[in-house]
């Protein structure tokens, strides 16, 4: 596990951009699969991409899919796919055919099932399974990632890719990437910002399995975590970069 701290949020997106662009960069006979997360943090680095990066980044060698979906329609605030179609991929030059999103008016059973199979169908194996080059993760509050929430671990001993999980806070259905996924990804990528992570980020870098995320982190293959300073603990441990 590396860790990468940065002053301000915006510093730690664009950071995590630059570093996105240099791995594609470094192997540019390559197509990159990719599944990206929703919610709040990752917002600000979709404006920034659209506004500054826009023309250095290999849009054509990039496939794009979700790690988690809220079910709702597209159009709505609340969708993950729709906040960024809204704030990056409609400014740019991808074509509609190199997206995958979750499909969020579908039945969530249904969809669920679909969207597996479609990742089966798309993203190449290593071994078994779909392996993506990068998916990018966020942490909750509460040590969620992926929307598998503390007390949904089952989810990440699941042996199908994408399953139903339900908001314990809302009763809100999604659909999320589950654990298999999660293991099988060539890197796994956490962008954490703000204060109120960092109760949760100490069990992360302690190296406690307390929670999804802590879980994820310390299971994976390889696994980076970019963070603002409001969201580094006081505490020492893995090496950190700035």
């Amino acid at each position: 596990m590396i860790t990468y701290v940065y002053p301000t949020v915006a510093e730690t997106s664009r950071s995590l951009i630059r570093h996105l662009i240099a791995l594609m960069a470094a192997a540019p006979d390559r197509i990159f699969h990719i599944a990206f997360s929703g919610g709040n943090t990752p917002s600000l680095m979709f404006d920034l991409w659209a506004r500054e990066f826009c023309d250095v980044t290999p849009w054509s060698r990039m496939r794009i899919y979700w790690v988690d979906e809220r079910c709702v329609p597209a159009e709505s605030p609340e969708s993950n796919y729709g906040t960024m179609c809204r704030l990056l991929l409609d400014k740019v030059a991808i074509p509609d055919e190199y997206i995958f999103p979750i499909n969020g008016d579908n039945r969530p059973e249904d969809e669920a099932v679909r969207y597996s199979r479609l990742v089966c169908r798309n993203v190449p194996h290593d071994g078994t399974l779909p392996a993506f080059d990068v998916v990018l993760l966020g942490i909750g509050e509460d040590g969620h990632t992926s929307s598998i929430f503390p007390g949904q671990e089952r989810l990440l001993s699941s042996s199908c890719p994408y399953e139903l999980s339900v908001n314990p806070y809302n009763g809100s259905k999604r659909i999320a990437m589950t654990g298999c996924l999660l293991f099988n990804a060539h890197r796994l990528i956490f962008l954490v910002t703000g204060s109120s992570k960092s109760e949760v980020m100490r069990d992360v870098l302690a190296g406690e399995d307390v929670g999804p995320a802590a879980y994820v982190a310390h299971h994976a293959k390889r696994v980076e975590i970019f963070m603002d300073e409001l969201a580094k603990p006081q505490l020492g441990g893995p090496e950190v970069k700035v």
